[in-house]
């Protein structure tokens, strides 16, 4: 679905971006995953390979809100490959603190990389992308939607990921690029598989599906939006949630 395509995936070093990455990997693309760090980079790029040595696949891990340094790997891609036809914005961080226990320095992370590195990865990759007429892809989240009990800041840079997506979408359109998000559910992330029992069960019962969803559930969405299949979509934060409520 992806054949020849060339994609870079923020936080694609584990949980959904590593799935994203991989799923787009068996689809023909050639794939430039970003992490937070070089062990990281270096072992995700390792397990993509033994599962697959004729993957093409990179990494990188640069400050997401610095924007000579994003242009700079972006030019290195586009160098390499001749074209750069899908921007994931994947990377991001979850919160569960307390308004009243909320500091300026989390508030600032969670801004920084939920918000921030969306907006600075976006921007550089709009002349690669017109060239292509290839797609942005945002993750969001189900929190910005109904919000949560706690971590306000979480579901509020989800907010405004959505914002983005909608308004991008608009903007863009003239040029050819299409922008769209998938908001996942409940995913069977390492941290949700550590949550006990008692906690698990009535978030089960809570979905109509019955079940927890799949880094592969994800990746799926993302794989469709960023395919041709889905030419003539734009604008649309797609829920992965195995709800019928939304």
């Amino acid at each position: 679905m992806l054949n020849e395509k060339v994609a870079i995936v923020t936080g694609g070093t584990r949980g959904i971006g590593f799935e994203i990455v991989r799923t787009f990997l068996k689809n023909g693309a050639k794939v430039v995953l970003f992490g937070s760090r070089k062990e990281s980079v270096d072992s995700a790029i390792a397990e993509l390979k033994k599962e697959d040595t004729n993957y093409d696949v990179k990494g990188y891990y640069p400050n997401l809100v610095n924007e000579n340094e994003i242009k700079e790997i972006f030019e290195s891609v586009k160098n390499e490959y001749g074209h750069i036809d899908i921007l994931v914005n994947n990377a991001g961080i979850s919160s569960s603190t307390k308004i009243t226990d909320f500091t300026e320095e989390e508030y600032d992370k969670i801004s920084n990389l939920n918000i921030k590195s969306v907006f600075i990865c976006s921007k550089v990759a709009i002349n690669y992308l017109e060239e292509s007429k290839g797609v942005i892809l945002n993750t969001s989240s189900m929190v910005s939607i109904y919000g949560q009990k706690s971590g306000v800041m979480y579901p509020a840079s989800k907010f405004a990921v959505n914002g983005i997506t909608k308004s991008l979408a608009l903007e863009l359109a003239s040029k050819g690029i299409r922008v769209n998000a998938v908001a996942p559910g409940i995913i069977e992330t390492d941290m949700v598989k550590k949550l006990p029992k008692e906690m698990i069960e009535p978030l089960i019962k809570s979905i109509p599906l019955g079940r927890i969803g799949t880094p592969k559930d994800i990746a799926n969405a993302f794989l469709f939006l960023a395919s041709d299949m889905a030419s003539y979509i734009t604008g649309v934060v797609l829920p992965v949630d195995g709800s019928a409520k939304n």
